[in-house]
């Protein structure tokens, strides 16, 4: 294929991107920005920063001389601040560019001072703007954006008036001084009739109170009705007011996340990282959360709202609590809505990890009524956590819940009765073992759960005079009383019988002696010992080939199954003493299958058969006798 002679530039010639502003705001609204609503912050966002300039520019002004004024009628939306405002030098460069952030300090001169709003501040990190696209958002709701600036950094430089389309066009005009009468930016926004939702004067005030209600300069609301403007920021963030004694403090934080998240707080926990400039509080959940799902933080920057659902402020294991924080130096992502990872956010993650632990242990020190609260509800992520903080563990395993032979208790409770504590490794087998084992006087603890074996295993780091041990069957069997030599011979005819019934199952009979004698049987069995099986079972199908080949080098003696019948059962002692074969069999098959149905573990398409066709004989066996 032979392409067509095209003129070629000169080498080296510069060329400017063409900016679809119509293609680029719709990328905005459906990959940068969740929602329209976000141009009403990313308006205050511009006015807070440029109120931030105006104080460094007149720094012995009192707090509170300068703030923002929001009207929404219904046909306009207006914000309007006292901030350091536009020269018209600064319109061309900073509202006419898109992506050129007026508060951009690594772009700047070092001897240029940062702007924010064309104004001047002492350092990049006083803003909360970083990515200069914050004004493209009202295009999101508007057709039309105007600005009115006036500059107080050249107090005799003229209004300054900026209009700019949706269609990627712009004008720029100086008025007269009295079109503005002192410093600052007013933009007004004309919504589009879509836009309504977002734009009416009662969402425009809720908008304002959802991302500014921590603002730290105050923030007007007008609806047009000729009323005294709302406070969108009436008090101070909760945990910078000040309080008559540390219980009423208390009480106002657990207020205030009880607002926030619409639960009544178990504790909250204050939180203070002077060296990030980060406040806050951790409200402890009421009741359990599922393992793993990780709730969503309330996060300010600076005041302004980042986001409901910041999930990377905290580790994966603290998901019993929510926390509200306002930071000064954590960085968002471009579209303001979550936190950049970097290093400081890492710090930060575990400096509130360790102020979590902290507080668990000030409880497990000082308030045992609330330690046993919080345990009841969030005992699991507590395991997790003493999984890999020693210090957790050495404080708190004692006190933590588990499943034993003696109900439900602490390792501690648990310890005292059992200076040898044996550990199942799954629900399964701690269900087949927990009723005899409790007979027979054995301490066990279900270790099938998340981090329990892991945990119980540890305990002798803590209680030292106790010691744990894996259950296993050969460990439960010895506890297991053997019958008399008579006994034995007498109903070695039944034991044959059954274990030729169900050697298909590969398990082997036994008679033993146990309590509670309401028990007839007891199957004993584990799920590595059904896997070994299973494996064997498909080297023997697969003989010959090459997998049969590789298994047959891995086959070990599969160990099998053990039925242990319970000579103190009488149904047990009825049943040994069947002379009918086929009946023996059946009553064999019939055992075993209480057994497994008590194991509650599933059952093997195989043994439901059995049950179900056993039941069936020994029916049809009755009532021919009866017959």
């Amino acid at each position: 294929m032979t392409l067509p002679d095209t003129p070629l530039s000169p080498a080296g010639t510069d060329r400017t991107f063409q900016v679809d502003l119509r293609g680029l705001v719709d990328l905005l609204s459906h990959h940068l920005y969740s929602s329209p609503r976000v141009y009403l912050r990313e308006l205050l966002q511009n006015a807070v920063d440029a109120l931030t300039a105006r104080h460094a520019l007149e720094p012995a002004a009192p707090a509170g001389a300068f703030g923002i004024r929001l009207y929404a009628d219904g046909s306009v939306v207006r914000v309007e601040d006292d901030g350091v405002g536009l020269t018209e030098a600064d319109v061309h460069t900073f509202l006419a560019t898109i992506g050129r952030s007026s508060k951009r300090a690594v772009e700047d001169p070092p001897d240029e001072p940062v702007r924010g709003w064309g104004g001047i501040a002492e350092q990049r990190g006083d803003f909360i703007g970083q990515f200069g696209i914050g004004l493209l958002s009202c295009f999101l709701v508007a057709d039309e954006i105007h600005v009115l600036s006036r500059s107080a950094g050249t107090p005799d430089a003229p209004a300054v008036e900026w209009r700019g389309r949706g269609d990627g066009s712009y004008t720029v005009r100086t008025l007269p001084a009295s079109a503005r009468s002192r410093p600052g930016t007013t933009v007004t926004l004309t919504p589009r009739a879509d836009a309504g939702e977002w734009t009416r004067p009662a969402q425009v005030h809720a908008l304002a109170r959802h991302f500014g209600s921590l603002l730290r300069h105050p923030v007007t609301f007008d609806d047009g009705t000729g009323g005294p403007g709302a406070s969108v920021n009436p008090e101070p963030a909760p945990w910078a007011r000040t309080h008559p004694t540390p219980g009423a403090r208390s009480r106002a934080l657990a207020a205030y996340g009880a607002e926030v998240f619409g639960f009544t707080p178990l504790d909250t926990i204050e939180l203070d990282l002077p060296a990030v400039g980060l406040k806050g509080i951790a409200c402890v959940l009421p009741e359990a959360v599922p393992a793993g799902r990780r709730h969503g933080h309330r996060v300010h920057v600076k005041g302004m709202l980042l986001s409901e659902q910041a999930e990377e402020i905290l580790p994966e294991w603290a998901f019993f609590v929510r926390c509200i924080v306002d930071a000064e130096s954590l960085r968002p992502t471009a579209s303001r809505e979550s936190l950049y990872e970097d290093h400081t956010l890492a710090a930060v993650r575990d400096a509130l990890a360790e102020r979590l632990r902290a507080w668990i242990a000030r409880a497990a020190a000082s308030d045992p009524d609330l330690l046993a609260r919080f345990l009841q509800a969030h005992h699991l992520a507590v395991k997790s956590l003493a999984v890999h903080d020693d210090e957790i563990l050495r404080m708190l395993l004692p006190w933590l819940p588990f499943e034993t032979t003696d109900g439900h208790c602490t390792l501690d409770e648990f310890a005292r009765t059992h200076r040898t504590v044996l550990v199942t490794s799954s629900v399964e087998e701690f269900r087949q073992v927990a009723a005899i084992a409790s007979a027979a006087g054995l301490g066990v603890v279900n270790g099938g759960y998340t981090y329990d074996r892991e945990l119980v295993h540890r305990l002798p780091e803590i209680r030292p005079a106790v010691s744990v041990a894996d259950l296993d069957p050969a460990t439960l069997t010895a506890h297991l009383d053997p019958v008399d030599r008579e006994t034995e011979l007498a109903a070695a005819a039944y034991l044959a019988l059954a274990r030729d019934a169900l050697a298909v199952f590969d398990c082997d009979v036994a008679l033993r002696t146990f309590h509670p004698a309401s028990a007839p049987a007891l199957l004993v069995d584990s799920r590595e010992a059904r896997h070994e099986r299973t494996r064997s079972q498909l080297a023997r199908e697969q003989e010959g080939g090459l997998w049969g080949d590789i298994l047959g080098a891995l086959r070990q003696e599969a160990p099998r199954a053990q039925l242990i019948l319970n000579q103190l059962n009488p149904l047990v002692r009825t049943a040994v003493a069947i002379d009918e074969p086929e009946l023996a069999r059946t009553s064999a098959e019939a055992l075993y299958g209480q057994a497994a149905l008590l194991s509650r573990r599933p059952l093997r398409p195989a043994e439901s058969s059995l049950i179900n066709r056993s039941f069936l004989d020994l029916l049809a066996h009755a009532l021919r006798k009866d017959s």
